[in-house]
C-alpha cells in the first residue's frame, strides 16, 4: 500500500490483505537500517486473522522515499500521519528497537489513537557509543558487520539457523546492505543519531495507560534485559515476555514472538 506523506511516497506492507475499516489495525515499526520485511511471519499471521496490517518502511528505508528522519519525535509524527492516510482512527503500535521508541513517542503524542503498545528489543535511554556513531558515518559496512554480530545470539550465528536452507545472520546483513545501497545518505548513522538523541522516553513512558507488552531477548547484547528497568517501572502495568534470543528476536524466535504478540492483541479489545 502506498501513501503520500509530506509530498513523499510512504510504503506499508499489508500482509497480503486489503485494508478493512471494520477491522482493528496493527502498525509494525522496524528498527535501524531495516524495513518491513523483518516482520514477515508476524504481519502475515495478523493480516490473515482479523487485523489490518500496516508494516511501514520508515522514510528513507526500503520502498519509502525521502530522507531518513533524524529524530524519534519526527518519526512518531510520521507514524501518526500514516494512520491519517490509511483512515485508521486508532491502532496497535508494535515497534522493534528504534521502532519501539517511535511507538512510545507516538503513544505520548496521541494517546487516544493507540489501542495497544508492544515494545520489542527496547530500552531507554537507547544510547549509541561514539565509536559506533563514527563508524556508521565513515565506514557503514564495518558498522553493519559489528551490529550484525552484536544483534544475534551465538546459536544464531551459524549457517542453517533456524533450519536447513536458512541463515538468519546472513539475511540480516544483506538487508542492511540493501538499505545502504538504496539510500547512500548514511541511513544507519541517521537512525543511530535519532536513538541516541531521544530524550523524552521517561516522560512518554509515564504517560502510557493503554495495554502494553514488552518482549525482550534473554541473550540480547544490544538492549539487554537488565537495561530495561526504567521503561518497565514507568509502565508498571505492562506485561514482560522474555524469549530465548538475541536482539533480532523476530528472526531468531519468530513463533515465540508471534505467539506473544497475538495473545496480547487478543487479550484486550482494540
Amino acid at each position: 500500500m502506498l501513501f503520500t506523506i509530506d509530498n513523499t511516497v510512504a510504503y506499508c506492507y499489508t500482509g497480503g490483505k486489503p485494508y478493512k475499516p471494520s477491522q482493528p489495525t496493527a502498525v509494525f515499526i522496524h528498527g535501524a537500517q531495516n524495513d518491513h520485511s523483518v516482520w514477515a511471519l508476524q504481519t502475515r499471521y495478523f493480516a490473515h486473522h482479523g487485523w489490518n496490517v500496516l508494516a511501514v518502511d520508515l522514510p528513507g528505508h526500503g520502498r519509502s522515499g525521502g530522507a531518513a528522519k533524524a529524530s524519534v519525535e519526527d518519526l512518531a509524527r510520521w507514524i501518526l500521519a500514516v494512520l491519517d492516510a490509511a483512515g485508521a482512527p486508532k491502532a496497535m503500535l508494535i515497534g522493534h528497537s528504534m521502532g519501539s521508541l517511535i511507538a512510545l513517542e507516538a503513544a505520548y503524542l496521541a494517546p487516544d489513537r493507540v489501542s495497544h503498545l508492544a515494545m520489542l528489543g527496547s530500552t531507554y535511554p537507547m544510547k549509541v557509543s561514539p565509536a559506533l556513531l563514527e563508524t556508521a558515518l565513515h565506514d557503514e559496512q564495518a558498522a553493519i558487520d559489528m551490529v550484525n554480530i552484536w544483534s544475534h545470539s551465538s546459536i544464531a550465528q551459524k549457517p542453517s539457523f533456524p533450519g536447513p536452507g536458512f541463515y538468519a545472520m546472513g539475511g540480516a546483513r544483506r538487508l542492511k546492505q540493501r538499505i545502504a545501497a538504496l539510500n547512500p545518505a548514511h541511513v544507519f548513522h541517521t537512525d543511530f543519531y535519532a536513538c541516541n538523541a531521544y530524550a523524552n522516553g521517561e516522560i512518554a513512558a509515564a504517560s502510557v495507560h493503554c495495554p502494553t507488552v514488552f518482549i525482550f531477548g534473554a541473550r540480547d547484547m544490544m538492549t539487554p534485559p537488565k537495561s530495561t528497568k526504567l521503561l518497565t517501572s514507568a509502565i508498571a502495568h505492562g506485561t514482560v515476555v522474555q524469549v530465548d534470543s538475541g536482539h533480532e528476536l523476530m528472526a531468531e524466535q519468530p513463533d515465540a514472538v508471534l505467539d506473544a504478540l497475538f495473545a496480547f492483541a487478543q487479550s484486550t479489545p482494540a
